[in-house]
């Protein structure tokens, strides 16, 4: 969503506080959609967010945002009233808080882990109802809600690096933390804008643990052209899964590869991606995949028109047939998106 400021409202305090800002951002989508399983049909989504910041006289500066149309969700799946983003210490879904000093931030809340922060998803445009997204698109999660999906996550920025480390606890105090690791580096190389991205999350409790690293990167060219290439791999040395002969066997590391080109000329862009999971939960033989194709037009003053499509196969395994089964599945969209 493009951040246009919407009203803001200086509220002046104190001496020993300087000012805070509070803003206000939305977006909004209307259109039609459809595919596989999906009769052909209306669309429309709209989201709302508040955002907070200040400084102290110190230097100190920090803020918050809630995301709206989630706390709308939320509310209305406990049937009213308070809605869950803000009702809940130990949910907050879709409200972030942070404090920052120099290269220095520490953010709260419904946030990205380390793994999320410094990886960069091989997906180029938008489209309503994020119809370009598939079987084999990796959204870069990685562990990321393995709990509540409550993350403390700190970031120290120094020129073109950026370092991240982050963790998820469970509220019970069962379970171990899940911890994160992260380092980008963002820097112009010989004319191109060149971006690296090194992940890693895990989280070990008795015989189950979990771990997933990723290696991103991405490039855009003088004459319009990007591209996005993403590899990851995940491990779980304590589930029992199954062979491709269908009896109990050795884990399988479940690994993922993206890759996505995208072309923008002044207001146009198209883009297509590509993704796979193969051994999808650790089950040999397994696979998810698909492609996705946008176009977006920019029609200026914060709205644009999106067409979206998305192909999707899959390879699942039937524990009670013993036999492995296909799947496939296409969706589409067309609509205008607009940012406020």
């Amino acid at each position: 969503m493009k951040a246009i400021l919407f009203a803001t409202t200086a509220l002046v305090a104190t001496a020993g506080i300087a000012a805070a800002e509070v803003s206000l951002t939305g977006s909004a989508e209307m259109g039609i959609m459809g595919g596989d399983g999906i009769a052909d049909q209306f669309h429309t989504d709209i989201d709302v967010t508040f955002g907070m910041s200040g400084e102290a006289d110190n230097g100190l500066s920090f803020g918050a945002s809630v995301d709206l149309d989630e706390s709308i969700g939320d509310s209305a799946e406990q049937g009213g009233g308070e809605s869950q983003a803000t009702r809940d210490d130990a949910e907050h879904g879709g409200a972030t808080m942070f404090v920052a000093y120099g290269g220095a931030k520490l953010t709260m809340g419904d946030t990205d882990g380390a793994f999320d922060k410094v990886m960069n998803e091989a997906i180029i445009g938008s489209s309503l109802g994020d119809n370009h997204e598939h079987g084999g698109y990796n959204g870069n999660a990685g562990l990321d809600g393995t709990y509540d999906g409550q993350v403390a996550r700190f970031d120290y920025s120094f020129d073109a690096f950026t370092g991240a480390m982050s963790v998820e606890v469970d509220d019970s105090g069962d379970m171990d933390p899940v911890w994160g690791l992260g380092v980008a580096y963002n820097a112009e190389l010989a004319g191109l804008d060149l971006g690296v991205g090194l992940g890693y999350q895990t989280t070990d409790d008795d015989n189950d643990a979990d771990e997933i690293w990723g290696l991103s990167l991405d490039t855009t060219f003088a004459n319009g052209i990007q591209a996005i290439v993403n590899y990851s791999s995940k491990s779980n040395t304590g589930a029992t899964t199954l062979t491709s002969a269908g009896a109990p066997g050795t884990d399988k590391d479940e690994e993922h590869w993206g890759i996505a080109f995208g072309y923008t000329m002044q207001a146009l862009t198209v883009a297509v991606n590509y993704g796979e999971f193969d051994n999808v939960d650790g089950i040999d033989g397994t696979s998810s995949k698909g492609w996705g194709l946008i176009a977006n037009y920019d029609l200026g003053g914060g709205i644009e028109a999106q067409f979206g499509y998305g192909d999707s196969e899959s390879t699942s395994f039937n524990d009670t047939t013993g036999l492995f089964e296909d799947d496939d599945a296409q969706t589409y969209s067309l609509g205008l998106a607009m940012s406020f």
